[in-house]
């Protein structure tokens, strides 16, 4: 008898306490549930506001939008919590999800590291997508800038996916930013062939081409003198392009019509090459 009297009593405790949280329960979903609502409602509203403003940023947009919804909805559990009493398991919570961030944050360091760089990139912007680039010694186009990792196209058509630490951090080049580049022949000519005539041959054969920019200066020099008597020579010029395939194009043309020409005027032009500073050394070693 005294076991049943013990369970009817802790029964009608529970009744009673049941009775008297029901309204606070209600409450807290409700608020929960209107924070919830607002979180959502104004996450919509500022990702239409900004956009307008940061149509360069979409990303940003939806950052800012989830920061707005995660903060209404932090506020709704806490001041739910608080409607029944609980807010000190909330603290408690953040407490140690605090000390969990710590523990994490010492074991995800590199990935928050790349996180970082490429929030830094994605403001910055030093190259975008279609750009061509090379960055840590990898040459390639860019296919797209993420949070942890850049992803290239290299000339073999192969994915090259380089950490944004790694690409923040090394020296990296873009070739698209200006549409230009500068172009460096050089080349050996017979000790019969004077350079000024060399010189002449090479300022028409590129002056001509519609890829050349006018407003541009065409240097050559003659860089030394063989064992043989023969002079070794170098011409820099500018050009101007959309594509990386434009640009190749542009210098193949160019090496026909000199050799076109070199025919044509009888000149010993030994051997002439692009030099490109298209290098293929990475961190990691050549």
């Amino acid at each position: 008898m005294e076991v049943f009297y013990s369970l009817r009593h802790i029964l009608t405790e529970w009744e009673y306490h049941t009775v008297d949280l029901m309204p606070k329960i209600i409450l807290a979903i409700t608020v929960f549930f209107l924070f919830f609502v607002l979180g959502r409602l104004f996450k919509e509203i500022g990702m239409r506001t900004n956009l307008k403003v940061l149509k360069r940023h979409p990303d940003f947009i939806k950052i800012f939008g989830s920061c707005l919804y995660f903060f209404f909805l932090l506020s709704g559990t806490y001041l739910s919590l608080r409607i029944l009493g609980l807010e000190k398991l909330f603290t408690q919570a953040l407490a140690g999800a605090g000390i969990v961030g710590i523990i994490a944050g010492f074991a995800l360091k590199d990935i928050a590291s790349n996180a970082f760089s490429g929030l830094l990139l994605f403001f910055e912007k030093p190259f975008e997508k279609n750009d061509w680039v090379q960055i840590d010694g990898h040459y390639g186009v860019v296919q797209k800038v993420g949070w942890l990792t850049t992803t290239l196209k290299s000339v073999t058509g192969q994915d090259i996916f380089i950490s944004n630490q790694l690409t923040y951090s090394s020296t990296f080049i873009n070739y698209s930013n200006q549409n230009t580049r500068r172009v460096i022949f050089q080349g050996v000519i017979d000790k019969d062939t004077p350079p000024e005539n060399v010189k002449d041959l090479i300022t028409k054969s590129i002056t001509q081409h519609k890829n050349f920019v006018v407003a541009s200066n065409i240097d050559f020099y003659v860089m030394s003198l063989n064992s043989d008597g023969g002079f070794s020579v170098e011409s820099r010029f500018w050009l101007q392009f959309t594509t990386e395939e434009m640009f190749l194009e542009t210098i193949s043309d160019i090496i026909q019509t000199l050799r076109k020409s070199i025919v044509d005027e009888k000149i010993s032009l030994l051997e002439l090459k692009w030099i490109s500073d298209e290098a293929d050394v990475t961190s990691a070693g050549s």
